[in-house]
């Protein structure tokens, strides 16, 4: 039986229950915010010594083949719990039981959560990507102006954040990616308050996402150049309309995408390039636990069957 490690809104595990049902392949997805609702019981030992009762379903330990972790949501504690202190302890403990149970699972993710969390690092993979050999734009991480300026002076030049993305609150907005202007003076203070990544920008032809599963790679085309919204980051605007082709990767590079997983201890990773106008690829990040699901929706590639595949070869060692 596989284990599905997600959320009740997560669209992109929908592709993934469906290809198991086609397959008619067990398994039980466990959307985490609803945990409070069911019935947990760990042992010390063996390591497959426990189980989870929700919803009139029971899945143990003995029984997991694979698991793919995905986007597991925070349990929703019981509104009769009003107590700040008693959420918070509630949550602690559901964290706890959680991290003990995504241990027990090594060795059958498709990529485990301490391995996602090691491959996020930015720097680490700018650093592995530059010895693996793939061009690399010039780029530094800092909360210095004059640091900055080393890149900005040199040309044009982009900003975006070290990991987290993402500003909540009660109106939650995304740090895209952002062309700098000549950094002033003024700056300084705003820059040292944390810091980001300043990386020399190439002019684009066209943005590339590489789908990484297992051996698989599904290369992808995505032509941002032709809206000046998504000229520099093609996720701004959310432009639905955007052209999104299948294209073949380089023998060369395809071995290194492989190696980079391979470093990573990965088995699916989500790979942004850069194709610059000369037609050579820029490495700009991974995502160990990116979004797959719209690729699909557009190119029609089989990712879903993908990673179907590799969750059932890792439950085969």
């Amino acid at each position: 039986m596989l284990l599905l490690v997600t959320n009740r809104r997560d669209i992109t595990m929908d592709y993934v229950v469906a290809e198991l049902q086609r397959r008619r392949t067990s398994y039980f997805r466990l959307n985490t915010e609803q945990l409070p609702q069911a019935l947990c019981t760990m042992a010390p030992f063996p390591r497959q010594a426990w189980s989870i009762e929700l919803d009139g379903s029971r899945i143990s330990g003995e029984n997991i083949t694979g698991a793919y972790f995905r986007r597991p949501g925070a349990p929703s504690i019981p509104e009769t719990v009003r107590h700040a202190g008693e959420k918070s302890y509630i949550e602690a403990e559901w964290s706890s039981f959680l991290k003990s149970l995504y241990t027990r699972l090594d060795g059958l993710w498709l990529n485990s959560p301490t391995d996602i969390w090691l491959a996020e690092d930015k720097p680490k993979q700018l650093l592995l990507a530059h010895e693996i050999g793939f061009n690399v734009p010039e780029a530094t991480i800092t909360n210095d102006i004059n640091s900055a300026r080393k890149v900005t002076q040199r040309g044009s030049a982009i900003g975006k954040p070290l990991r987290q993305a993402l500003l909540s609150g009660e109106q939650e907005r995304v740090i895209f990616t952002t062309r700098l202007s000549k950094l002033k003076d003024t700056d300084a203070a705003a820059i040292a308050l944390t810091p980001f990544i300043v990386q020399s920008e190439i002019r684009k032809k066209y943005d590339v996402r590489v789908t990484a599963v297992g051996d698989k790679l599904f290369a992808t085309a995505i032509l941002s150049q032709v809206c000046s919204e998504t000229e520099v980051d093609w996720r701004q605007g959310s432009r639905p309309d955007l052209r999104h082709e299948r294209i073949e990767l380089p023998g060369a590079v395809q071995e290194q995408c492989r190696e980079l997983l391979c470093r990573l201890n990965l088995r699916y990773g989500a790979i942004d390039f850069i194709c610059d106008e000369a037609g050579r690829l820029w490495f700009l990040e991974i995502n160990p636990n990116g979004q797959w699901a719209w690729i699909e929706n557009l190119t029609g590639y089989r990712i879903a069957e993908a990673i179907v595949d590799e969750l059932e070869r890792a439950g085969r060692g």
